[in-house]
């Protein structure tokens, strides 16, 4: 890991790591209706996919607000929740003597600049906007969403302050910063993409403020699972019964039951975003979730159900039976080791050594009561490495199903 002694410079990626990812335009679209929100969450999709490259899929969605007033988005902006305790973060890190830049690739600079003046930031980039009457024209531009654009607004910011990249420490969370993760700086994936986990140095999940003492130079310490971090393992360690139930009554009432409390689980999270309660629902999601994902809308469970609901209606029992139990238990258990030990695994900053091997083990004994010991050895042993591997598809999707496609094919 680079280790930077006195650092001058922190520059942060703005969506994911000081607002929730996605949530200004998913706002902007729903304020402009059901069909301009379908369309910009298409174009969204077509990016995080890999369809579209970033500047296409910008002017695409910009073009969609042609006509939007300039002050409606910084509205809606502002309604948006940031981190929290974000300005005391700012502040700490500027006793630190270091200035602080903000860069994003989806938000306008001027949107960007009101909230570098609300948390005290240094620098502000983000994409340039033409409007007429105070009205969006459509049309975009800038150094932002051009490819390698933000490293050459961090090369100016380094100019004018004449420091170099050992000065500098960057946070950010997806792929399309992996251009200024660069040899020589403190790189630091904030609830990282798997692009970015493989190149950062140090990887942090749930709250900002765990960057301090990585800026301070301190090692990793060992923290003890939260309150919300055992609520949300032991509902994933319970999808172990899934299959227990499939087998007393039958997959496709399981599978049934599996997408309605999906779709339910769906309009809750968007009443939540409202303000709106959805009773039981919304109470288990506050004490579930993380920081980070109460912000937003939060996807893994989502991801968690279409992963189960898929490998059980694909693969033959008791093939997707051993594989959905490996997947459920073993994961949950390789989560809560995982924040107990420092040792991080070389190729993915946000795994441990010690947290697999526990996640194998209890993924083994999962597997035992559907499937011979062999062959429980093999799918725990198939579970956990692609578990591990920072793969560009959720990993509550591709674990159970490449485990129960390979042990369909070893039965």
């Amino acid at each position: 890991m680079v280790a930077i002694e006195k650092p001058r410079l922190v520059v942060f990626d703005v969506e994911g790591a000081l607002i929730p990812k996605n949530r200004f335009f998913f706002e902007v679209g729903k304020s402009l209706g059901l069909i301009k929100l379908i369309k910009l969450l298409f174009y969204g999709f077509l990016y995080e996919a890999g369809i579209l490259k970033l500047e296409s899929v910008l002017k695409h969605i910009f073009k969609e607000l042609n006509g939007v007033k300039l002050e409606t988005l910084t509205l809606i902006f502002g309604r948006i929740p940031s981190t929290p305790f974000l300005k005391n973060i700012f502040s700490q890190i500027k006793m630190r003597n270091c200035k602080i830049a903000l860069i994003s690739s989806g938000l306008p600079t001027v949107i960007v600049k009101k909230l570098a003046n609300a948390v005290g930031a240094d620098y502000a980039y983000g994409i340039e906007v033409e409007t007429k009457d105070g009205k969006l024209t459509g049309k975009i531009w800038g150094d932002a969403i051009e490819p390698n654009g933000k490293l050459k607004i961090l090369s100016q910011i380094l100019t004018t302050e004449g420091l170099r990249l050992s000065d500098c420490i960057v946070v950010a969370d997806d792929r399309n910063n992996r251009c200024v993760f660069l040899p020589g700086m403190l790189k630091i994936g904030f609830n990282p993409d798997f692009v970015i986990r493989v190149k950062a140095d140090r990887v942090v999940n749930g709250k900002l403020s765990a960057i301090l003492p990585i800026i301070d130079g301190k090692p990793h310490k060992r923290s003890f699972p939260s309150t919300n971090d055992f609520v949300r393992e032991d509902i994933h360690a319970s999808g172990f019964f899934m299959p227990v139930i499939a087998s007393l009554i039958g997959v496709p009432i399981v599978g049934a039951l599996i997408f309605t409390i999906a779709l339910i689980y769906t309009i809750s999270e968007l009443w939540r975003l409202e303000g709106r309660e959805f009773s039981f629902i919304s109470a288990v999601t506050r004490h579930a979730a993380s920081q980070s994902e109460l912000r937003g809308f939060a996807a893994a469970p989502l991801y968690f159900a279409f992963g189960i609901l898929f490998t059980l209606l694909v693969f033959p029992a008791p093939a997707s039976y051993a594989a959905v139990a490996m997947f459920c238990l073993g994961d949950s258990v390789a989560s809560l080791f995982g924040g107990l030990i420092s040792t991080s695994l070389p190729f993915n900053k946000a795994k441990t050594w010690e947290g697999s091997l526990a996640g194998f083990f209890f993924a083994f004994l999962a597997g035992t009561f559907f499937v011979s010991p062999l062959l429980a050895f093999i799918g725990a042993a198939i579970a956990m490495t692609v578990e591990v591997l920072p793969l560009p598809v959720n990993d509550n999707v591709l674990v159970p199903v490449i485990t129960g496609a390979a042990l369909t094919l070893l039965i």
